[in-house]
């Protein structure tokens, strides 16, 4: 029951989603998001970190244009189109969400090397607490400066951290032209069969 009470307030908030205004947007510099993390879960979902309309939202993956929540849904991950605002019920299905860097930007290039380096030192960190059985990483070039692997390429990678594998995604951005729809949909769906994941029936 309490968990249909906390999926029916989300499904409020996402029927009347508020658009942030620029103050709001402005004020958003520097906001971090809080982490939906349990120990367990199947898969722990790493965006590159908050953009500024997400941190005004206060929910992952927020803005409109971000394909994120769709490509869950069309993989198979989620058993319906979820809303930003309802990103903490994804734990329901055994899937959570992180960032690499926790700091919000109007754009990811605008973090330095050495900051994506020492996200991913405390992602580690995280990750070998809470012991996912994947840890998913959406977004290549910061993957690959962060956990210094200049030519990883999507998909299963080498390396391990402790017991949990690790997974690449493309950007979900929709500024990313290399990867439409199709693609991000089997981009997911490979990490979902490979997770051996099934939404339906799941509560």
């Amino acid at each position: 029951m309490v968990a249909k009470q906390r999926l029916g307030s989300a499904g409020r908030s996402a029927r009347s989603p508020r658009t942030p205004t620029p103050a709001e947007l402005s004020a958003a510099t520097q906001k971090t998001l809080p982490d939906h993390l349990r120990t367990g879960l199947d898969i722990l979902l790493c965006g590159i970190n908050p953009g500024l309309y997400s941190a005004a939202i206060g929910h992952h993956f927020g803005r409109p244009g971000n394909r994120f929540w769709k490509a869950l849904y069309a993989a198979g991950l989620t058993p319906r189109l979820f809303s930003p605002f309802e990103d903490a019920e994804l734990l329901t299905l055994g899937i959570g969400i992180t960032n690499i860097v926790p700091r919000a930007t109007s754009r990811a290039d605008e973090l330095a090397r050495a900051e994506l380096i020492a996200g991913a030192a405390a992602l580690r960190r995280k990750v070998l607490r809470s012991r996912p059985r994947f840890l998913a990483v959406v977004g290549y070039s910061a993957y690959r400066i962060a956990f210094g692997r200049p030519k990883a390429q999507g998909g299963l990678q080498d390396e391990t951290i402790g017991s949990t594998r690790v997974w690449l995604l493309p950007n979900t951005s929709g500024l990313n032209a290399h990867h439409q729809p199709r693609e991000l949909r089997a981009r997911f769906e490979e990490l979902r069969l490979a997770a051996q994941i099934r939404t339906q029936g799941r509560s």
